[in-house]
């Protein structure tokens, strides 16, 4: 089966899956950028075609190029992994995962989550801006969770909680019988 992997990655984290994803299973790895630029005899040469962006305030980044190519892809197999900040047993993962899809996309396109980290060095301006101003706010909170309380700890600087064993899920999708 002929595979493809796109992605687009602003600060490493999705590139690094995409890539383990794309070594791990023999598939062509294409930057979003690139992939706008193919046209659709481009893509019916795949069987299988996965998207992989990053979270940014509950949405998965850039998604919708994707979204509306899936509509005329559904004879392929689909997917689609976002990279994100919270660890994969954060139970509001799946509940955030669940909404990226509506009810008829999910009947042909799957969701994966892939725990990746903060690269602050690596942000753009805009976005190093509005994470230091989230961090702030949270900090203020008179009646912050205790989840809230962690999530400061854990996105007040960088880090790295990515892990190949991650993109499991993914693999068997892809190499599993449809």
């Amino acid at each position: 089966m002929k595979k493809l992997i796109i992605y687009t990655s602003q600060t490493g984290f999705t590139k690094q899956y995409a890539t383990w994803i794309a070594e791990r299973t023999g598939a062509d790895l294409l930057d979003l950028k690139e992939a706008k630029k193919k046209n659709e005899a481009f893509f019916a040469s795949y069987e299988a075609i996965v998207y992989g962006g990053w979270a940014m305030a509950g949405n998965l980044v850039k998604v919708k190029w994707f979204l509306e190519k899936a509509v005329s892809w559904k004879n392929k197999r689909l997917a689609i992994f976002c990279v994100g900040g919270s660890p994969n047993d954060n139970p509001d993962v799946a509940r955030w995962l669940h909404q990226v899809l509506t009810d008829e996309q999910r009947t042909y396109i799957k969701a994966f989550y892939c725990q990746g980290g903060f690269a602050y060095e690596k942000m753009s301006a805009a976005s190093r801006l509005a994470m230091k101003m989230f961090v702030g706010a949270l900090k203020k909170k008179k009646d912050a969770t205790d989840d809230e309380k962690e999530m400061v700890n854990r996105i007040s600087a960088s880090y790295d909680i990515s892990d190949i064993k991650y993109i499991e899920p993914i693999v068997a999708y892809l190499q599993s019988e449809k």
